[in-house]
């Protein structure tokens, strides 16, 4: 019996160790001028993000998200646990509502039931796993149980005596929700979900770690941490805390449940006393930790076993409350701005698009030119492209033409949208090219970032709620032209569309 036990554990092990592992981001929306959906969603194109994790069940998200294949984790906030923990029937209505009617056109991939419930809620404690199991119940009769996994994010902080990782444990006082929720994971082959925050660890750590450690950055051999349990030693926290939940779990007698970690990050800007919430730093810590999940290795205790993870967060959110540092955990501002360019150097494609292959969207040259004009309004006018670069005397008026004009705002869209191909057609007026119709002053819209290193690219503006007019004080959208103007644009919307 005993081998037989050891032989299922391995094939476990090996099973979850053969999974590639991935990198999420969380998309908050405490912004004051948050993007609309799709906005969004052209982001994550853009920067070929492929999981996501929302705080909740945004309808308008979750319809942005369908057929685009990004796999979509939903949660369900604190503040609705409580009566869907007390009620089978408010949680089934839950999943109908927010899952069935949108799966599987939205990738609809885990549920988070609640965030750090433990520690911020615990009043709320008792219902957890009962909402967790109602949850569950309800994707079973609709049949959607295999397909979708079913959580509750913990925080790292409910473990103690976290170093060395190897004699962890968690608070014994939550025993009580925390072996039931490790045992339905365990029946459910889902994952322990884990917020680990290696900054607030460095924080309040009194000097005992180093930010080198906390940062992923390269220690000498006597830099490193050692267990002393194991002599496994440890280059930088992040891996510690990760081992020391398997140890926690461990000591609970759950040895097979894997751990994703729903939330880490590092904040490009903080307070007076907070001198390490740096761009740099963020940077260091963000970019490491990308080259760190997506090569493989695991953790110490756990080589080759995969450790997916979903950066806090998408945007900076400049509504969020707290010190200085909570609104600065963005990697891009509300505009699509990137707050840093990531150092991914042979990462693959996630947050860093490919240099070799540059391609540009520009209008054809036999093109009818009323259909060209069209195009162009509709670019300028509904597709809220930019087009001030356009004016007499801005850097591309010059050729004065259409067909010189209409590449600028084409390729301007085209960019914006993430070089999707169905971005630059405008109606068959339109043709991708790898030559850069750039000329003289006027350089087009592309995806180099500062110092030839690829930027994030910014998110298109494409059904913004901004007041700029830019395109409308180019057209004149006064008097009989702009009539004109409107109709035709009103024209193209009805044929583009």
């Amino acid at each position: 019996m005993a081998l037989l036990i050891l032989l299922l554990l391995l094939a476990v092990s090996q099973t979850t160790a053969g999974e590639d592992p991935y990198i999420g981001v969380n998309i908050g929306t405490d912004l004051s001028d948050m993007p609309h959906p799709t906005q969004v969603v052209a982001l994550l194109k853009a920067q070929r993000i492929q999981h996501v994790r929302l705080y909740n069940a945004d309808q308008g998200m979750l319809v942005a998200l369908a057929k685009t294949g990004i796999r979509v984790m939903v949660s369900i906030p604190n503040e609705e646990l409580l009566g869907i923990g007390q009620s089978n029937s408010t949680a089934a209505n839950w999943v109908s509502r927010n899952i069935v009617a949108h799966y599987p056109a939205t990738n609809i991939t885990s549920i988070s039931v609640g965030s750090d419930v433990l520690t911020t809620l615990p009043n709320a404690a008792p219902v957890l796993v009962n909402a967790i199991k109602f949850v569950h119940s309800a994707l079973v009769a609709s049949h959607l149980d295999k397909q979708i996994k079913v959580s509750s994010p913990i925080s790292s902080s409910i473990i103690l005596d976290s170093f060395p990782p190897s004699q962890a444990f968690f608070n014994r006082s939550w025993n009580p929700v925390l072996v039931p929720l490790l045992n339905f994971l365990q029946s459910t082959d889902s994952f322990l979900m884990l917020n680990a925050y290696p900054y607030y660890d460095y924080r309040q750590s009194n000097g005992a770690i180093s930010l080198d450690y906390a940062l992923f950055k390269p220690l000498a051999p006597n830099k490193e941490a050692v267990d002393a349990n194991t002599l496994v030693h440890y280059t930088n926290v992040f891996d510690a805390i990760v081992d020391a939940t398997y140890s926690a779990m461990a000591f609970l007698n759950f040895t097979n449940i894997p751990v994703i970690v729903t939330e880490t990050g590092w904040p490009s800007k903080g307070d007076s006393n907070e001198p390490d919430a740096t761009l740099e730093n963020a940077n260091t810590y963000n970019s490491n930790l990308i080259r760190h999940v997506m090569n493989k290795t695991g953790t110490p205790k756990n080589p080759g076993v995969a450790v997916s993870t979903y950066i806090y967060e998408l945007y900076n959110e400049d509504m969020k409350p707290g010190p200085l540092s909570e609104k600065h955990w963005g990697l891009f501002e509300a505009n699509g701005d990137p707050v840093y360019i990531l150092r991914l150097t042979g990462s693959g494609s996630l947050l860093s698009n490919d240099t070799t292959n540059q391609t540009y969207c520009t209008a054809k040259d036999d093109a009818d030119p009323k259909m060209l004009q069209a195009a162009l309004d509709w670019a300028c006018g509904p597709g809220k492209v930019d087009c001030s670069p356009l004016l007499q005397g801005k850097p591309c008026y010059e050729p004065d033409n259409v067909i010189a004009h209409a590449t600028y705002a084409f390729n301007t869209y085209y960019h914006r949208m993430g070089k999707a191909s169905d971005a630059c057609d405008f109606n068959g007026v339109a043709d991708i090219t790898t030559t850069d119709p750039s000329h003289g002053s006027c350089r087009l819209p592309e995806s180099l970032g500062r110092d030839g290193t690829m930027a994030n690219i910014t998110a298109p503006l494409m059904n913004s709620t901004s007041s700029d007019s830019s395109a409308r004080s180019f057209y004149g959208m006064g008097g009989f032209t702009g009539i004109l103007v409107l109709i035709k644009v009103m024209l193209w919307t009805v044929i583009y569309l």
